[in-house]
């Protein structure tokens, strides 16, 4: 009987210790929508640049069809447009949306997201890609 008390025991400490691996903080998943977001970005804007056609990145608000849209791209349906956090938003300076080219040099640039209270920044140098945190340039 104490053998089967100290199995289940140590059946609901691990089972306690595997629900704390697991849990999902909105920092952890914030971080990962920005990495996402940065590989698109990074895709559309090697895109611009191997097709010539001028490319940008547009958040969209909050009632819309998509999260998101990539204007100018040549099959604008490559990309996905939603986050996979419904409650993501996304913050940019110019309303017309973030420039990815055609050019090889596209300014410096910032995006910011939000989850909850949770804040992250995507920047560009305008050179490197985009980077987690703002440090652009490979700082």
């Amino acid at each position: 009987m104490i053998e089967l008390m100290i199995v289940v025991a140590l059946i609901a400490v691990a089972a306690g210790l595997i629900s704390l691996a697991v849990r999902d903080p909105a920092s952890t998943r914030l971080e990962h929508e920005a990495l996402r977001l940065a590989a698109l970005l990074d895709s559309a804007r090697a895109e611009s640049r191997a097709t010539g056609l001028g490319v940008r990145w547009v958040p969209q608000p909050p009632d819309a069809e998509a999260d998101f849209r990539f204007v100018g791209l040549a099959d604008p349906a490559a990309l996905p447009n939603r986050w996979l956090e419904p409650q993501v938003r996304a913050e940019i300076g110019d309303p017309r949306g973030i420039v990815l080219g055609p050019e090889p040099l596209i300014g410096p640039q910032r995006i910011v997201l939000r989850l909850a209270d949770q804040r992250v920044e995507l920047a560009t140098d305008g050179l490197g890609p985009f980077v987690l945190g703002g440090r652009a340039g490979g700082e």
